[in-house]
């Protein structure tokens, strides 16, 4: 049972950072506070309450540079069920192909008045990018290879309501982990866990995920080091990104 002091200082944990980027930087009091505020906001659902006022009078812009539909559905529903405004953005038939970059595109929308911007790139880097580039929030649905904390964080969930707690919990990862952001992301959110791959599959994982090798956020890990490229102003490959160089695929 949680003491009266440890309840008092779990409420007034209060979420500081202006942007998700990924679960890597976030502390396990951080990515349990999204947790919980989650879980709340699921429970007010169940009890017939569809429509909060959370994001009442904000814009959120869903920029989507690659293909998808249940991510940026499931980013429009969420933002319109806490009242907020949404702008869903593709890129197919929008000024890009004229030669417009991809920072200017994300500036333009900016400058309509959004609050928040969620975007998606096959780049690993791009999110971080723009977030050194505009003024409001931005959190990542998924860049390249790199990490995808909303799924992760929706993986977590279900397993806290499933079991119950994470504490103790190992989850096998299995598949092509080298490829999969959402993996990524699953083992920076401080859930032990076996990657594992099918016989089919090139034996080409990051030296941090290995054939039954048991992991729990190793700070060999956090050394994504060298070199990526993104985005310079005519949208080629040019800026560095040192962090994302073990992300394989991440050529602008």
């Amino acid at each position: 049972m949680t003491s009266p002091s440890a309840a008092t200082a779990a409420s007034s944990q209060k979420w500081t950072r202006k942007h998700l980027l990924g679960l890597e930087a976030l502390s396990a009091s951080e990515i349990t506070l999204i947790l919980d505020q989650a879980a709340e906001f699921k429970r007010l659902a169940a009890e017939g309450e569809n429509k909060l006022s959370a994001l009442a009078g904000t814009v959120v812009a869903n920029l989507f540079f690659e293909p998808s539909t249940r991510t940026r559905t499931s980013f429009s529903l969420a933002a319109k069920r806490l009242s907020a405004d949404t702008i869903d953005f593709t890129a197919s038939g929008s000024s890009l192909v004229k030669g417009e970059t991809f920072i200017d595109t994300a500036r333009n929308i900016e400058a309509m008045g959004v609050s928040q911007v969620v975007v998606r790139h096959r780049t690993p880097g791009a999110p971080h990018l723009l977030a050194k580039h505009l003024n409001v929030s931005v959190l990542n649905a998924g860049d390249g290879t790199h990490e995808h904390p909303t799924q992760a964080l929706l993986d977590i969930l279900t397993i806290r309501e499933r079991r119950g707690s994470l504490k103790g919990q190992t989850v096998a990862l299995v598949g092509d982990i080298r490829h999969s952001r959402v993996a990524r992301s699953n083992i920076w959110g401080r859930v032990s866990s076996s990657a594992a791959r099918p016989p089919s599959f090139p034996n080409t994982s990051p030296n941090w995920v290995s054939r039954s090798r048991t992991i729990s956020t190793p700070s060999s890990a956090r050394s994504i080091a060298s070199t990526c490229s993104a985005f310079n102003s005519s949208g080629n490959a040019a800026r560095s990104f040192p962090r994302f160089a073990n992300t394989p695929t991440c050529s602008a």
